[in-house]
């Protein structure tokens, strides 16, 4: 039972070299070790810290930009609607001035109708008085050829004239 059961002084000195490396890993090992293991924990809260500022960022520039496009949405709508209204407000002048020209033209052609009515008239009242005259012409011709029928026709007129 040698194997099993360890003697005294294998114990004591298997004590006092794991003493020796445990002060020389305490002096040499730990404090190296520790110490990156703490910068890494710092810098793995500082990427942390970073990441949330990051997604803090993100967030805000995903406001503005969501403003930006309703704003922009804004704009065009507002564009579109005033395209439409200059569009309805050409429309309607050309409309207007269509009538406008329509009705100048309908009472310009009214006016030279008139006119060429009246024009027609007078032609045909003076047709009728030339006509008139020639007929009065002969008639009187042919009875006022003898000399005692022609006095007596002035003396009829003479009579219905009025003196003053």
């Amino acid at each position: 039972m040698g194997i099993v059961t360890p003697e005294f002084g294998l114990i004591f000195w298997q004590l006092v070299i794991f003493g020796i490396v445990l002060l020389l890993l305490r002096t040499f090992a730990w404090k190296p070790i520790l110490s990156s293991l703490k910068e890494r924990e710092s810098s793995i809260e500082g990427a942390l810290r970073m990441a949330d500022q990051a997604k803090l960022e993100m967030q805000q520039l995903k406001a503005g930009n969501e403003k930006l496009l309703a704003e922009a949405r804004m704009e065009r709508d507002r564009i579109l609607k005033e395209a439409s209204d200059v569009s309805n407000q050409l429309i309607e002048q050309a409309k207007n001035k269509a009538i406008e020209e329509g009705n100048r033209l309908t009472l310009q052609a009214r006016e030279a109708i008139q006119n060429e009515k009246n024009a027609a008239l007078a032609e045909v009242k003076n047709t009728a008085a030339k006509l008139s005259i020639d007929i009065a012409e002969r008639i009187l011709r042919r009875q006022l050829t003898d000399e005692p029928a022609q006095q007596q026709l002035v003396d009829s007129y003479l009579k219905e004239v009025k003196l003053n």
